[in-house]
Protein backbone atom coordinates (compact mmCIF):
# COMPACT_ATOMS: atom_id res chain seq x y z
CA UNK A 1 0.00 0.00 0.00
CA UNK A 2 1.27 3.00 -0.91
CA UNK A 3 0.94 7.00 0.30
CA UNK A 4 1.78 10.61 -0.57
CA UNK A 5 4.34 12.12 1.68
CA UNK A 6 5.74 15.31 1.41
CA UNK A 7 7.82 17.45 3.83
CA UNK A 8 7.47 21.30 3.96
CA UNK A 9 10.77 23.21 6.08
CA UNK A 10 10.57 26.09 7.29
CA UNK A 11 12.36 28.11 9.99
CA UNK A 12 14.27 24.89 10.76
CA UNK A 13 10.67 23.71 11.37
CA UNK A 14 9.43 20.99 9.39
CA UNK A 15 5.73 19.50 9.00
CA UNK A 16 5.03 16.12 7.32
CA UNK A 17 2.16 16.03 4.91
CA UNK A 18 0.40 12.61 3.54
CA UNK A 19 -2.76 11.28 2.40
CA UNK A 20 -3.81 8.03 1.12
CA UNK A 21 -2.35 7.79 -2.57
CA UNK A 22 -6.14 7.80 -3.78
CA UNK A 23 -7.44 11.16 -1.83
CA UNK A 24 -4.87 13.57 -4.07
CA UNK A 25 -6.38 16.43 -5.37
CA UNK A 26 -9.79 15.43 -4.32
CA UNK A 27 -11.78 17.95 -2.44
CA UNK A 28 -14.39 17.36 0.77
CA UNK A 29 -16.62 19.35 1.93
CA UNK A 30 -19.21 19.34 5.12
CA UNK A 31 -21.34 21.67 6.33
CA UNK A 32 -19.05 24.80 6.30
CA UNK A 33 -15.60 23.05 6.09
CA UNK A 34 -14.04 22.18 3.09
CA UNK A 35 -10.39 20.96 2.68
CA UNK A 36 -8.94 20.31 -0.45
CA UNK A 37 -5.85 17.81 -0.57
CA UNK A 38 -3.90 19.09 -2.67
CA UNK A 39 -0.80 18.40 -4.90
CA UNK A 40 0.84 21.62 -3.56
CA UNK A 41 0.77 20.36 -0.16
CA UNK A 42 0.05 16.70 0.24
CA UNK A 43 1.76 15.58 -3.58
CA UNK A 44 5.20 14.84 -2.91
CA UNK A 45 6.71 11.40 -3.09
CA UNK A 46 4.94 8.08 -3.71
CA UNK A 47 6.07 5.73 -0.91
CA UNK A 48 5.35 2.34 0.97
CA UNK A 49 2.96 3.24 3.65
CA UNK A 50 5.69 1.57 6.58
CA UNK A 51 7.67 4.00 5.45
CA UNK A 52 5.79 6.98 5.71
CA UNK A 53 4.75 5.30 9.12
CA UNK A 54 8.93 5.51 10.28
CA UNK A 55 9.02 9.11 8.91
CA UNK A 56 6.40 10.16 11.31
CA UNK A 57 7.25 8.21 14.05
CA UNK A 58 10.43 10.46 14.51
CA UNK A 59 8.14 13.04 13.37
CA UNK A 60 7.47 15.97 15.88
CA UNK A 61 4.78 17.80 13.33
CA UNK A 62 2.60 16.20 10.72
CA UNK A 63 -0.61 16.44 9.12
CA UNK A 64 -2.48 12.68 7.59
CA UNK A 65 -5.48 12.12 5.75
CA UNK A 66 -7.02 8.82 5.05
CA UNK A 67 -8.59 5.51 6.32
CA UNK A 68 -5.18 3.75 5.44
CA UNK A 69 -2.34 5.72 6.99
CA UNK A 70 -4.92 6.51 9.84
CA UNK A 71 -4.99 3.28 10.97
CA UNK A 72 -1.67 2.50 9.91
CA UNK A 73 -0.95 5.09 12.68
CA UNK A 74 -3.01 4.07 15.22
CA UNK A 75 -1.68 0.17 15.37
CA UNK A 76 1.62 1.60 15.61
CA UNK A 77 0.67 4.05 18.44
CA UNK A 78 1.81 7.30 16.35
CA UNK A 79 -1.81 8.87 17.34
CA UNK A 80 -4.59 7.81 19.43
CA UNK A 81 -7.79 7.45 18.43
CA UNK A 82 -9.34 10.12 20.19
CA UNK A 83 -7.91 12.85 18.46
CA UNK A 84 -9.31 11.89 15.43
CA UNK A 85 -11.28 14.49 12.92
CA UNK A 86 -13.62 13.76 10.18
CA UNK A 87 -14.73 15.10 6.79
CA UNK A 88 -17.12 13.45 4.40
CA UNK A 89 -16.03 10.30 6.84
CA UNK A 90 -12.64 10.58 5.70
CA UNK A 91 -10.59 10.67 9.68
CA UNK A 92 -7.78 13.17 9.24
CA UNK A 93 -5.20 13.71 12.02
CA UNK A 94 -2.81 17.05 13.02
CA UNK A 95 0.15 16.85 15.37
CA UNK A 96 2.04 19.94 16.12
CA UNK A 97 4.48 20.53 18.80
CA UNK A 98 6.17 24.27 19.38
Amino acid sequence: MQVYLKIHSQGGTEVIAVCDNDLLNKELCEDNFKLKISNDFYGGKLIDIDEAINILAISSNFNIIGNNIIRKAIKSGIINESIIKKINNIPLALKMIF
